[in-house]
């Protein structure tokens, strides 16, 4: 049976899992069981196996804490993102490296990266030095070291392999604490790594951002980024529709006992209320905005059953008096209970 966060994952950030596969992969390679650590972070076998399954983001970052600790590499992410060939990044990656410039692939970046991880949010800033934020949406900072890390290389080498030259960051900074950049990733990043910073971020000169994409493709980029906006569309469209199917039927079922608030809702879905406060932010809604329409809906639904007395719809909305309900299905549609049930719009 999957995991509480695999069952919620439509209202919870989800990723494509490239970088919880490639440290499995690490791990088989190693000799290692996958087992432990796939069970460990909330997953089945099928969810790894299945290239096409989306991933709860969280999961992810704690499956690449566990493989950490399993290979004895305290610097996994660093270490995964590396070596791994940047193709497996997907439609993402194709649409930067087709870009003109990298200031445009960039800016990309920042409005597709979604596609590939709903939990990271990229903020470019082209105000004096590059800058390439990375910031968390809805996942815990302080458990995600080796997930921010493979990030941070991540864009390091989409930058170098967009231009075809070994850019060297002016400074990198991350949130979490390290004794000191290990030697290796040094040498491979050309800077140290400023731990324990306020931010997130890899800055590069200014001049960068107007460098050619040495594969820049104006008929391919169009194209691409046609396929970037239908799957960003179908993709928030999904995750919308979902959240806010679930949280109806929590409303339909909490009516009738006063329990229809954001915090006891949030709570049944096995998130917090500011979680699930900012996912419906991010649709452009608010939870009244869910619970106002849903109670019209069930109100007229109710009042199709001529068997129900309005008392009873009434009690099944969560209004404890008549008049409250005859005042509130007043101003949804100008007619009162009794009326709507007697009119052709009810029959």
């Amino acid at each position: 049976m999957r995991s509480h966060l695999s069952r919620d994952l439509s209202l919870m950030p989800s990723t494509t899992g490239r970088i919880a596969r490639l440290a499995c992969d690490r791990l088989q390679s190693a000799g290692r069981d996958i087992a432990s650590v796939v069970a460990g972070a909330g997953f089945t076998r099928d969810d790894i196996v299945d290239d096409s399954r989306r991933l709860d983001a969280a999961g992810q970052i704690k499956l690449l804490e566990l493989a950490a600790l399993e290979l004895h590499d305290d610097c996994l992410g660093l270490h995964l993102a590396q070596s791994f060939e940047l193709g497996k990044v997907g439609l993402l990656y194709y649409v930067l490296a087709s870009s003109e410039r990298l200031s445009d692939a960039l800016r990309n970046a920042e409005r597709y990266c979604a596609i590939n991880d709903e939990s990271v949010q990229l903020k470019i800033s082209f105000d004096g030095p590059l800058v390439i934020e990375i910031d968390d949406i809805d996942v815990d900072r302080q458990s995600d070291h080796h997930h921010v890390e493979f990030w941070m290389v991540s864009m390091v080498r989409i930058c170098r392999a967009v231009t075809d030259r070994r850019l060297a960051p002016k400074w990198i900074k991350l949130r979490h604490f390290r004794e000191q950049t290990p030697p290796d990733i040094r040498s491979y990043l050309g800077c140290e790594i400023e731990f324990a910073a306020d931010t997130d971020e890899v800055a590069f000169a200014a001049s960068v951002a107007d460098l050619h994409a040495v594969n820049a493709d104006v008929h391919l980029n169009t194209l691409l980024l046609q396929y970037a906006n239908e799957a960003l569309g179908k993709q928030r469209r999904h995750r919308s529709a979902t959240l806010r199917s679930r949280v109806e039927a929590q409303i339909a079922v909490l009516l009738p006992h006063g329990k229809a608030n954001l915090s006891e809702i949030s709570q049944r879905l096995g998130m917090s209320r500011r979680t699930l406060a900012r996912a419906l932010s991010r649709e452009q809604t608010t939870f009244s905005e869910v619970l106002e329409p849903m109670r019209k809906l069930l109100a007229t639904r109710y009042l199709r059953e001529r068997e129900l007395p309005i008392s009873e719809v009434a009690w099944l909305l969560g209004y404890r008096e008549i008049s409250s309900f005859t005042k509130a299905f007043a101003r949804w549609t100008g007619a009162s209970p009794r009326e709507y049930r007697k009119s052709s719009r009810a029959a």
